[in-house]
């Protein structure tokens, strides 16, 4: 989630407090809105710490998106 915090820093200017807030804010908005099941899912791949190879987490599947995508389309 650090990654998806800093992501969010640095578009936005908000400070780190601000986006951990935010991303807490539309974590609980989505866990009312599915089904339990679901929302379980949800929230385990948010609280997956990027990079540490423990659940990977939604920091690493946005770098690795990125990753795949730059290079799909010529970058690095």
């Amino acid at each position: 989630m650090d990654q998806l915090i800093k992501m969010i820093t640095d578009k936005t200017g908000i400070s780190m407090e601000q986006a951990q807030g935010a991303i807490e804010t539309v974590m609980d908005f989505v866990g009312d809105k599915l089904p339990a099941p679901i929302a379980n899912q949800v929230k385990g791949l948010m609280g997956g710490d990027a990079g540490s190879g423990e659940g990977g987490g939604v920091g690493d599947l946005l770098g690795k998106a990125k990753e795949g995508l730059g290079g799909l389309l010529g970058g690095d």
